[in-house]
């Protein structure tokens, strides 16, 4: 149970009758039950029992295996995970914020609605558009909920558009929001310079074509340079451009989608304004968009009444309707607006040119390591192949980024984006230190000279972690789904 010994589960560490909490005595009577009996269970259920210093112990066990941003580098690109300052923390912590119940009547909670009020207007102020929801709880939520204001747009027009364009260079959840919002997604290819292939484009657009999805900077690490023109392409067929803002962690305070004639955009508060990103979230995805699409926003939004002296909750007259539970998840809303105010406008764009010349410094170290996949300057990400190495020696890029782990870093995203083979996709944001950076390149650099003199001690990597290679096919063909292994 202590260092690199198995983890019990928490039943394995179960005794009857031990507790790991106490219910106080309260004069509040037994509440009667009459009448709904028949939907309570009588049969008991097989719960751990552990005393309160066996569960501690448990969990402060298994959290100390895990690697986190607090730890160390976490290069994933496509996601930004970046080290999140502990005073936004501090600041979502204070009592008049986390302890407020959503349904507070908004007389008693006007903090609140100016904090996300003054939030909204920062966003829209960098992303360079009119107005905007907080309540998508993360960027796939975001982009839903652009898409669904597209389709209520492309309605109050009369138009049933079948379609959206999405380049083969876009975020991964495109596509699937795409099709739940009820569109057909559209591939449209990158040229031989990683960018939209704008002929290609214009040969896929029509009169069904409800808009396009691009992600600027896209996941290949690079800045599209014909936005104008793919955007005219779009706007010429009646459609809307919508900029999937999951890269903004390289452009803010230096570009701005609404600048470039974007529409709609969303942008992911979890990745660029120190908020918790891994675990799943909790997140923020805000959507923004220009003044003629603001009646579609989802609702309640925070509105100033009385010359802007108190604010109330106001929802659009043609809204799509709430996209979350209440309002947001606020406290991490506080978090960013926390972070946007302690940087103000120079930090923020400082914090983007920071991460972009991180990628570009780290790109230019290992580019004798690996192959770039684009000779070009890189924006936050940039994007390298294992192909030689792994035709050269039979270690993929799998195989890096698992041996990667015993070097005491996070594995960078690999295989994405589809169009690279082998690829390593590897984003340092600005957060890492140019020492970090040094010592990430000399792991890479020692993996493959490990591998080109003895393959077979990379393909046995990891050593030191607390799980080794796990059989993935296996475990997607047949997995064990319950703790006393039963399928």
């Amino acid at each position: 149970m202590v260092g690199d010994a198995p983890e019990p589960t928490i039943f394995e560490l179960s005794v009857a009758d031990r507790r790991a909490y106490s219910l106080r005595e309260t004069e509040i009577p037994p509440m009667a039950l009459d009448g709904i009996e028949e939907w309570l269970r009588t049969d008991p259920i097989d719960l751990p029992e552990v005393s309160e210093r066996d569960l501690v112990a448990h969990f402060t066990r298994l959290a100390s295996r895990n690697y986190s941003v607090d730890l160390g580098a976490y290069p994933l690109g496509s996601c930004t995970m970046k080290y999140n300052p502990k005073f936004a923390d501090q600041i979502a912590a204070i009592d008049g914020l986390v302890n407020v119940h959503p349904a507070t009547p908004p007389e008693a909670i006007q903090g609140w609605l100016r904090l996300l009020h003054e939030l909204e207007g920062y966003v829209c102020e960098i992303t360079g558009m009119a107005q905007a929801t907080l309540q998508p709880p993360a960027g796939a939520s975001g982009e839903l909920t652009g898409l669904l204001i597209m389709r209520a747009y492309h309605a109050s027009k009369g138009r049933k558009p079948s379609k959206v364009v999405i380049p083969d260079s876009a975020h991964g959840t495109n596509p699937a929001s795409v099709s739940l919002a009820g569109f057909q997604a559209v591939t449209v290819p990158s040229g031989p310079n990683g960018l939209v292939d704008l002929e290609k484009l214009k040969a896929l657009v029509d009169q069904d074509t409800a808009g396009i999805m691009l992600t600027n900077p896209n996941t290949l690490g690079l800045f599209e340079q014909e936005i104008q023109e793919i955007l005219a392409v779009i706007h010429a067929v009646g459609g809307l451009a919508y900029y999937d803002g999951a890269n903004l962690n390289a452009i803010v305070g230096v570009a701005r989608p609404g600048d470039m004639g974007f529409d709609i955009v969303h942008s992911n508060l979890h990745k660029t304004f120190a908020t918790p990103h891994g675990g799943g979230g909790p997140g923020a995805g805000p959507v923004a968009v220009v003044e003629h699409l603001a009646e579609f926003l989802p609702g309640p939004l925070p509105r100033p009444v009385d010359a802007g002296n108190t604010y109330t909750w106001m929802t659009p007259q043609r809204s799509i309707g709430r996209v979350h539970a209440f309002f947001g998840n606020a406290v991490v809303l506080a978090r960013a607006l926390a972070f946007m105010r302690y940087l103000g406008r120079d930090g923020l764009t400082t914090m983007s040119q920071l991460a972009v010349l991180n990628a570009n410094w780290l790109k230019h170290r290992i580019e004798t390591t690996f192959e770039v996949a684009y000779d070009q300057p890189c924006m936050h990400e940039f994007v390298v192949s294992a192909e030689r190495l792994k035709e050269e020696t039979g270690v993929r890029a799998l195989d890096v980024a698992k041996a990667l782990l015993d070097a005491g870093f996070h594995a960078p995203t690999i295989y994405f984006p589809l169009v690279v083979h082998e690829a390593l996709m590897i984003e340092p944001t600005e957060t890492e230190s140019p020492q970090t950076l040094e010592a990430l390149a000399q792991a890479l650099e020692q993996i493959v000279a490990t591998a080109k003199d003895d393959s077979a001690a990379v393909l046995d990597m990891p050593q030191n972690t607390p799980v080794r290679r796990l059989d993935e096919a296996g475990a997607a063909r047949n997995p064990v789904l319950t703790e006393d292994g039963r399928h």
